[in-house]
């Protein structure tokens, strides 16, 4: 058996076993590089590290930093309150803020989960309470957390844009981020068509406050207890109101956007300073920050990239590059590569498998009959979009949020849902994208 073949089936049994066993793929990743690599392809630790992305660890550090923060001193809340004041309360726009909620949220810096986490409760609520359906509510989370999650500043676009410049490959960063914003967009309308969307506009108007009223309440009432069993007074703020942490943490954002895009900074180094910052000034807010960051996301992301760079060094990349050209037909290549991301991703991580599928791909590209554009935003949709599948972090986010419901029938919809997705997408994304030649 060929080192190239031992190294594939070894990416497999990683994902096999992260799939099944609930391990961090990161960290098998990273003790595969280390077998592989030493025992396969005679390389040192200098050689199995020279594949670490150490600047797509600074970013998912440094943005999740800065988003933990947001949340724990309620400038998250505070975004979810206006929205609903800004639609007046109509029941029928409440799906739609919390798809352009999460997009929001993703494409300026939050990981795609952890927009999901913090909306999605909110969300499912909001469901419950007025009679929406939660399959229609979890998808529009879902995919509006995908449908901003390739922005340039965004986790999921530095990723893809980092790897498609390491290597070499033609990159358009808005064409990425726009395939993925209309895909989901598609998507999320036809969900919401299907699932009751129509009957809503039937319905009344609630207020911001009425909506947030009970949960408020809660958390309040949880304040002043734990305050009174310390002997202290403490100060629980509505979702309403802008204090100076909030302001200094929507400045903030404000400031990364304008930092990354305007004056080409680099997003992880801006994210962590302008953390730290608002940690200096408000401590007691902040101090539970660092234990927030996406310490899982980091080590999958840093694993897998680490372990594709393994796969690099010792030539597996350009061989099986090579085999699936050497099918002939490289637009059947492109629609196999689509469905196997889709359905790898269905069950685990949907950026590991963007890391390891687009330098699989890049040996066709290089023949010049497909477009390199097309072909990755092609495989960034079919990555993302089936997050809405149980079995993935989103979906179970979605599942776990859901109150008053009937779970084992909510898991069946959800794992319906994601099967159709998983079948029709890919197809539609390679013909979309790639059969047109974009790039």
């Amino acid at each position: 058996m060929s080192p190239e073949l031992v190294s594939i089936l070894v990416l497999i049994v990683v994902f096999v076993i992260a799939t099944t066993r609930s391990v961090n793929m990161g960290a098998l990743a990273f003790a595969a590089a280390f077998g592989v690599g030493e025992l396969v392809a005679d390389l040192d630790a200098d050689g199995i590290f020279a594949g670490f992305p150490g600047d797509l660890f600074v970013v998912l550090v440094g943005v999740t930093y800065l988003f933990a923060i947001a949340r724990a001193n309620g400038t998250t809340d505070w975004l979810v309150h206006a929205a609903i004041r800004l639609v007046r309360g109509r029941v029928a726009l409440i799906p739609w803020v919390m798809f352009a909620l999460t997009g929001t949220l993703t494409a300026i810096g939050a990981v795609s989960p952890a927009a999901v986490a913090i909306v999605a409760p909110i969300a499912l609520s909001f469901a419950t309470r007025y009679g929406i359906s939660p399959l229609l509510m979890g998808a529009m989370v879902v995919h509006g957390a995908q449908a901003g999650g390739f922005s340039p500043i965004s986790i999921y676009g530095t990723i893809v844009n980092g790897i498609v410049e390491r290597e070499n490959l033609p990159g358009n960063e808005i064409a990425l981020f726009l395939a993925s914003l209309f895909a989901n967009l598609v998507i999320a309308t036809v969900v919401f068509v299907l699932f009751g969307g129509r009957a809503l506009w039937a319905r009344g108007a609630v207020t911001a406050d009425e909506a947030f009223g009970t949960r408020d309440a809660a958390e309040k009432g949880a304040a002043e207890k734990g305050s009174a069993e310390k002997g202290a007074v403490v100060d629980a703020p509505d979702p309403a109101r802008l204090t100076p942490a909030r302001i200094a943490t929507l400045a903030a954002l404000v400031a990364l956007v304008v930092a990354v895009l305007v004056f080409d900074l680099d997003a992880g180094l801006t994210a962590i300073s302008l953390a730290v910052v608002l940690s200096a000034a408000w401590p007691d807010d902040s101090r539970a920050a660092v234990g927030q960051i996406a310490w899982s996301t980091v080590l999958l992301i840093c694993g897998v990239l680490t372990y594709v760079g393994v796969l690099d060094e010792m030539g597996t990349i350009k061989w099986a590059g090579e085999g699936v050209g050497g099918i002939g037909v490289p637009l059947l290549a492109a629609v196999l590569l689509c469905y196997i991301g889709a359905i790898v991703s269905a069950f685990a991580s949907s950026v590991g498998i963007m890391g390891a599928l687009i330098p699989l791909a890049v040996p066709f590209l290089a023949q010049g009959e497909i477009g390199a554009v097309g072909m990755v935003a092609a495989l960034a949709v079919s990555a993302t979009v089936v997050d809405v599948s149980p079995f993935s972090t989103n979906g179970a986010l979605v599942l776990a949020a859901a109150p008053d419901v009937d779970r084992e029938r909510f898991f069946r919809q959800l794992m319906v849902y994601g099967g159709i997705v998983v079948a029709v997408v890919p197809a539609v994304a390679w013909l979309v994208m790639v059969v047109p030649g974009w790039g």
